[in-house]
Order: C-alpha cells, then structure tokens, then sequence
C-alpha cells in the first residue's frame, strides 16, 4: 500500500504544480504575447487533465 499512496501523492503534487505554473505563466505573459500565454496555459491544462487521468487508472489498477 505505501508505493499507491506514493505514486498517488506525487501524481497529485505535480498536477498542483503545474497547473499553479501555467496559471502564473498566463498571468505573467498575457500582457506582453497574449497568444503564447493561452497557448501555455492550455498546454498546462492538457497536462494536468493527462496526469489525473494517469492518477485515475493507477489508482483503479494499481496492485
């Protein structure tokens, strides 16, 4: 149980951090390239939605 719980954890750590990135990266470059921040923003979400995804299939299959 404790390697689920650390693939969990760290899986959700870095959906936090890199959403908490592209929320920043968007806020920071959108005034100067507004393109270029939705793009990395988008990218970020992409991200994140790939790891909950990857936390939901280990979770239902991990052994």
């Amino acid at each position: 149980m404790k390697a689920k719980k650390f693939v969990t954890r760290s899986l959700l750590i870095l959906a936090a951090l890199v959403a908490v990135a592209a929320t920043v990266a968007y806020f920071v470059l959108r005034a100067q390239r507004p393109w270029l921040a939705f793009f990395l923003a988008c990218c970020g979400g992409v991200l994140v939605f790939n790891f909950l995804l990857i936390l939901y299939f280990v979770h239902k299959n991990f052994k």
